[in-house]
């Protein structure tokens, strides 16, 4: 037996559980289950789990919300339930865990990897702001206190707004999440070329202002904002 591999491979083994959600490196989620703490999962974003843990695809809460999501392939989330350790990612992406204490967040659909299943949730609609087509954007909007992990591609930054003196100018193609208490508006750069923004020339960013944090990540998402991983 080769102990100089196997002492290689142990620098990779899980630690104990310091939380409910915590990262495992930084490109996946740690979730401990126990019994009554179910979680809602992207769908195909489990990769490993120990212990007893089952999974529910499309449950009625999920069900209820589709025919809000838009996608026109199904409900992208499943119900996981058991006792054990739940490990997730989607693609190699980052992921970020953060703790709600009665707080509310909006985010992106495709940023959203897992969250506790007693938090409240539903599909929204954020006016006006979808890349500016007039479309407007469908939103997770998650309220309460519990555990929500989100994926970033690339290492995301939580800008804190602080006391709400300043606003904070975010690329909308880069936004990942943000307090729903903030408040927003739209702003056009005229000058073409600008440097904040890609596409048409023009650069657009939404200000944020106000109590709150926005989650930004330092690849822009141009696909589907509520796109099923298939």
């Amino acid at each position: 037996m080769d102990h100089t591999a196997i002492s290689g491979v142990s620098g990779y083994a899980p630690t104990p559980p310091a939380a409910r959600m915590e990262n495992h490196g930084s490109h996946m989620v740690r979730i401990a289950m126990a019994g009554g703490q179910d979680v809602f999962a992207r769908s195909g974003s489990m990769v490993a789990y120990e212990g007893f843990v089952q999974y529910e695809a499309n449950p009625p809460a999920v069900r209820q919300a589709a025919s809000q999501w838009l996608t026109g392939e199904g409900a992208p989330l499943m119900k996981c339930s058991g006792d054990g350790l739940l490990y997730l990612a989607d693609y190699g992406a980052d992921v970020v865990c953060l703790n709600l204490d009665n707080e509310a967040m909006s985010v992106n659909g495709t940023n959203l990897l897992a969250f506790d299943a007693h938090l409240q949730w539903g599909v929204e609609r954020v006016k006006g702001l979808a890349k500016f087509s007039g479309q407007g954007m469908f939103n997770v909007g998650i309220s309460g206190t519990g555990w929500v992990a989100l994926t970033s591609r690339g290492t995301p930054v939580v800008v804190d707004c602080g006391r709400g003196e300043d606003e904070t100018y975010v690329d909308p193609d880069a936004l990942v999440a943000w307090s729903s208490g903030l408040k927003m508006k739209g702003k056009r750069s005229m000058k073409a070329g600008a440097l904040i923004g890609r596409g048409s020339g023009e650069a657009y960013q939404i200000a944020f202002s106000g109590r709150g944090f926005v989650v930004v990540q330092p690849s822009e998402d141009s696909t589907d904002r509520l796109r099923v991983r298939g």
